[in-house]
């Protein structure tokens, strides 16, 4: 088997497995929901943070292999990783209060 190489260099076998694990991200975080369990709906805050940690992983991953940022310079992939911090924090103290 044979795999065909992007223009970024990136193989499309690469670009397949981001996308199971991007799905696999986003069936397990519809999964987390407290309502398949008990049938009501309950704010969790380990839940959320649970989640908003696969958020960031799925963030990221879109961020490097489909946008290209992976072969970017080292400070935009650090930038954007520090945005991403910064962000879904915001976001976990927004909800906290």
């Amino acid at each position: 088997m044979t795999t065909r190489t992007t223009t970024s260099g990136e193989s499309t076998r690469s670009i397949t497995w981001v996308w199971a694990a991007l799905t696999a991200i986003t069936i397990g975080s519809w999964w987390l929901a407290p309502a398949h369990i008990t049938g009501t709906v309950q704010a969790s805050t380990a839940i959320t943070a649970v989640v908003l940690v696969l958020t960031f992983v799925k963030c990221r991953l879109i961020i490097r292999h489909f946008m290209e940022v992976r072969t970017a310079p080292r400070w935009l992939r650090h930038t954007t990783d520090a945005w991403l911090v910064v962000l879904l924090t915001t976001v976990f103290v927004i909800y906290l209060f």
